[in-house]
């Protein structure tokens, strides 16, 4: 296992966000690692996007976010974009991460692999390299 230290974060906090198109992404993508980075960071803090959470599927994320970041429906961000059609409002899903980009300064980001076969992951990680990579490499 490739161990890695984030000592030296500035502020003394590491800080991660985390997207997910649907309520189960983030978990079963990068469930593993986030248990041990509570473990090895306690006062690391969290971000918590799922861009599909409508009906049954927002408990779900709820449930996810409590048991995994230890964080609560406040915490959470929860959208109701369509499962599946997520291309096709891209607009609105852009305004979301440009909001975000404004309200988060993140050390670590989770999201999906660009190359995943699925259309929502797709979009959602090529608008996470386009929101904050750009904000990385211009700084």
């Amino acid at each position: 296992m490739i161990r890695l230290s984030f000592d030296a974060v500035s502020g003394g906090t590491l800080k991660i966000l985390c997207f997910g198109c649907h309520s189960d992404d983030i978990e079963i993508g990068c469930g593993g690692t986030i248990l041990r980075l509570r473990e090895q960071y306690p006062s690391c803090v969290f971000n918590w996007v799922i861009f599909s959470a409508s009906g049954v599927r927002e408990a779900e994320a709820l449930r996810g976010a409590e048991l995994f970041a230890g964080i609560d429906r406040e915490s959470a961000v929860l959208k109701n974009f369509r499962d599946g059609f997520m291309p096709f409002a891209g607009g609105e899903v852009k305004a979301v991460f440009e909001e975000l980009k404004h309200a988060t300064s993140p050390d670590i980001i989770f999201t999906h692999n660009r190359k995943d076969a699925h259309q929502d992951h797709r979009l959602i990680a090529e608008l996470t390299w386009n929101t904050f990579l750009f904000e990385i490499t211009s700084s």
